[in-house]
């Protein structure tokens, strides 16, 4: 992956993080950042994925 464009995407990942953590702890569901870090990379794969799949129907 593009270094330059996973940094975008990581950004667009932490911009949005506090919201997933809000929906996670009203669900009585606790998580510190350590028990984020996979849910993040699986973040940066699926928007990797869609940044594959809109660059190839352009």
């Amino acid at each position: 992956m593009d270094q330059e464009r996973n940094m975008k995407l990581m950004q667009i990942a932490m911009k949005h993080l506090p919201e997933g953590k809000a929906l996670l702890e009203n669900k009585g569901i606790e998580l510190s950042l350590d028990d984020l870090q996979p849910m993040l990379a699986l973040l940066m794969n699926v928007m990797n994925d869609a940044y594959e799949l809109g660059k190839k129907e352009q």
